[in-house]
């Protein structure tokens, strides 16, 4: 199980759509066993999906019935299964005041949307996360250790290729978890003047952050590009990517793995429902194709 984190310091560039979008073209296209988790208190992506069209007569792989996602989320707080209540009870094994890290792996932690992706949902309780409620050196592990007991997990259902992690646009714990036993950082930037800025913060934040540094690789790529089929990509859109590359070939040379992934994932106004509908956008596998080809080079 190979884990990808997504995330940008600054915020609309378009990181949960892609993270969506990429987890699904290769769960329906590729064919891949696919875990998404939203560690984001904003909750964008559990949200989205929340309004998502679900029938509430779904089927898993065994025959049994899979509630709609609103239906099953409501039990999945009022359970105590979310990520939250993980952290916690990883935080008082961490701290001493547990012998073990007791938590379920079953179908109250873990939604299922097809037998080949599976979500795990933010919540509000997340915010607290900021706070001094958990200690942030005895949580580092808390990613590492959760998705070694989703890979020994008792059933087959929860055996992943690929888990994608939606990352808050801020430094937190469970960032800092997440990135910390990541094999690929995806960093999306959009065509503007904060782009090769955004990216030399980031490196300079996480540098100071995940440790051993340099550790996981980096893949940086243009979302929302200006783009369309007659012209390609505007010239606007390629001057912003060329100064990125700059940043990027600057901190290659300092020994950080750091590379600029093509393609250009244009904005097109579809792209802003494809989370609500369900339903892959033909008009852009082909995009998500060629990112899907460049990922799996530096997984």
């Amino acid at each position: 199980m190979k884990a990808t984190a997504t995330i940008n310091f600054k915020g609309g560039v378009g990181k949960t759509t892609v993270t969506w979008l990429l987890a699904k073209f290769i769960a329906e296209e590729a064919g891949k066993k696919v875990l998404i988790v939203d560690v984001d208190a904003q909750m964008s992506l559990t949200l989205a999906v929340t309004i998502q069209p679900q029938s509430g007569d779904n089927r898993d792989e065994g025959g049994g019935f899979i509630p709609g996602f609103e239906d099953w989320y409501t039990q999945h707080r009022d359970k105590k299964r979310s990520i939250h209540h993980a952290l916690e009870r990883y935080d008082d094994y961490a701290r001493g005041r547990a012998n073990h890290f007791d938590f379920p792996i079953n179908s109250s932690f873990i939604y299922e949307f097809s037998p080949k992706l599976h979500f795990i949902p933010s919540v509000v309780d997340l915010y607290w996360t900021a706070l001094d409620v958990f200690d942030p050196v005895a949580t580092k592990d808390f990613i590492r250790t959760m998705l070694g007991k989703i890979e020994h997990a008792h059933s087959e259902r929860y055996k992943y290729d690929y888990v994608f992690f939606d990352c808050p646009p801020s430094f937190s714990i469970l960032s800092n978890s997440v990135l910390s036993c990541s094999s690929c950082i995806l960093i999306p930037v959009n065509p503007d003047v904060f782009a090769s800025r955004g990216v030399e913060l980031m490196l300079e934040g996480l540098s100071l952050k995940i440790t051993p540094w340099p550790k996981p690789n980096i893949s940086v790529f243009m979302n929302k590009a200006g783009y369309n089929t007659r012209w390609g990509v505007f010239k606007r859109t390629r001057y912003y990517s060329y100064e990125v590359q700059r940043v990027i070939e600057a901190n290659h040379k300092k020994g950080i793995p750091i590379s600029w992934v093509e393609p250009f994932i244009p904005e097109y106004k579809d792209i802003g429902r494809a989370i609500p509908v369900g339903q892959f956008p033909n008009d852009f596998k082909s995009f998500f194709q060629k990112l899907w080809v460049e990922l799996q080079r530096q997984l």
